[in-house]
């Protein structure tokens, strides 16, 4: 049986099979290369003086894993600069915040064909290569300069953006033209695969192919939507483990009986952070009732601390929830909570089952499973309510929550109300829809509808002329 190769900027293959604080997708690829005994590729998130491609291979639960140190040089303008400065922002709308750095491009493409350099003597002829996430878009192209033929497949974790945003990026061009020498490009929404095919028909003058196909480039490569999830047996034995167990005990005594409404999410600016307080802000002045009554958990772990818009929305936060907590505190409730940590997976099951609302608002953001972790850990005799944005990847899935527009802190005020006084048959009808798509987008069936479908695919590639061989800071187009 032919191997899978698994390429991430960073390995996250568990070193304890049973760990449980490992998310779901890490568990379920790690799965798979146990049963295709394949490997998982990437960056060690170790820098050295000078690159040497040296390759160091380790046994993690029984999974391959091949590590590669970097420069600094190639962190500072692959992974902070082009990753996190150009294409993340960009993806995510934020054009205001994009960086457009000719050495950003000059790095990315470096460390693309460094990665392809110490990967391609690694691939067997049976192999299929399974490439994940923005900061590897090059990496197909630089494989098949290398002479890689096999089958190589590419997912998006993120959003893609429109087209008239697409563009602003020097080189758009270059960077879809890359995307051409994958096998299948997989997205998690149908938008997202319409708005890359709109680019591939309006500004790359390609040719739009039944189920999904396109032409452009002299070369053809097939989409598809595969909406992720998350491992539900594995989230429900986090949920009812000893620690989850007392995490919800836990929580139960410390909010006094209040109505629990939680969010958790990493520090992003695409998370709509502010938004979100400011929405909640707009409830407490709304209702004033209903005031000592709720109490919002804000679970949010510091992120690329060294980048200088993380550090701005850091400190816009602190003030922000200081502000609301100084406003409407009393000596016995704030109604603020926010911490910067990170919890374990049983932990954060415990928290979601104590929530009587779940808040995923962000302003523009990949699937979200976070939506997808407070539903499962519902308690279906009495389960609580999800507010989900309508600019998050499940709202596609998910039409039984509360749908939302995050920019509007009225609207945001009225589905807390709404979700607080929903009542109990709604509650569970709604639960039950929502728990339902949980099921059918368990991460292990994503993933083994990915692997076959590019395992399917009859690679009969189009004849074209070799790339270009310069950086994007360089580039036509």
């Amino acid at each position: 049986m032919s191997r899978l190769i698994v390429v991430s900027n960073r390995v996250s293959a568990p070193t304890d099979a049973a760990a449980g604080s490992v998310g779901g997708l890490a568990m379920a690829l790690s799965a798979a290369l146990r049963k295709y005994h394949g490997l998982w590729f990437g960056w060690s998130g170790e820098t050295v003086d000078t690159f040497t491609g040296e390759l160091k291979v380790e046994d993690r639960a029984g999974v391959s894993v091949g590590l590669v140190d970097l420069e600094a040089q190639d962190v500072d303008e692959y992974y902070n600069g082009y990753a996190n400065k150009t294409l993340w922002p960009l993806f995510h709308h934020r054009v205001d915040l994009t960086a457009y750095e000719r050495s950003y491009g000059e790095g990315y493409e470096r460390v693309n064909r460094r990665f392809a350099e110490v990967l391609a003597p690694l691939i067997e002829p049976d192999d299929i290569i399974w490439v994940h996430d923005y900061h590897l878009i090059p990496l197909a192209r630089d494989l098949r300069r290398l002479g890689v033929k096999n089958r190589i497949g590419f997912f998006l974790h993120t959003p893609w953006p429109v087209r008239q945003l697409l563009v602003t990026l020097p080189h758009h061009r270059r960077l879809v033209e890359a995307m051409f020498d994958y096998d299948l490009v997989g997205f998690h929404t149908r938008e997202w695969l319409d708005l890359f095919r709109d680019y591939v028909a309006a500004e790359a003058g390609g040719t739009l192919t039944g189920n999904d196909g396109m032409e452009a480039f002299g070369r053809r490569v097939q989409g598809g939507v595969f909406p992720i999830g998350i491992d539900v047996d594995g989230f429900l034995r986090a949920c009812n483990s000893p620690l989850g167990v007392r995490t919800y005990d836990r929580m139960l005594s410390s909010t006094a009986f209040r109505s629990l409404i939680v969010g958790v999410d990493r520090l992003d600016y695409s998370k709509g952070l502010e938004e979100r307080l400011l929405g909640y802000e707009q409830f407490l002045k709304d209702n004033p009732a209903m005031r000592s009554e709720v109490l919002l958990l804000q679970v949010t772990p510091i992120s690329r601390d060294d980048v200088d818009t993380y550090q701005d929305i850091r400190g816009r936060l602190d003030s922000l929830a200081g502000r609301i907590n100084g406003a409407y505190a009393d000596m016995d409730w704030q109604p603020i909570r926010y911490l910067n940590r990170t919890y374990r997976r049983d932990q954060l099951a415990g928290i979601y089952r104590t929530a009587r609302v779940g808040l995923v608002t962000p302003l523009r953001d990949g699937m979200n499973l976070v939506a997808k972790e407070y539903v499962c850990a519902q308690n279906p005799d009495d389960p609580g309510v999800l507010i989900l944005s309508r600019f998050a990847g499940a709202a596609a899935e998910m039409g039984e929550a509360l749908i939302v527009n995050p920019f509007s802190r009225e609207e945001l005020s009225d589905a807390i109300k709404r979700a607080l006084t929903m009542p109990l048959e709604e509650r569970k009808q709604r639960w039950s829809a929502l728990m339902q798509v949980v099921r059918d987008t368990d991460v292990a069936i994503w993933r083994d509808d990915y692997v076959c479908a590019l395992r399917s695919i009859e690679v009969d590639r189009i004849a074209a002329g070799t790339p270009g061989d310069s950086p994007p800071g360089h580039s036509a187009g």
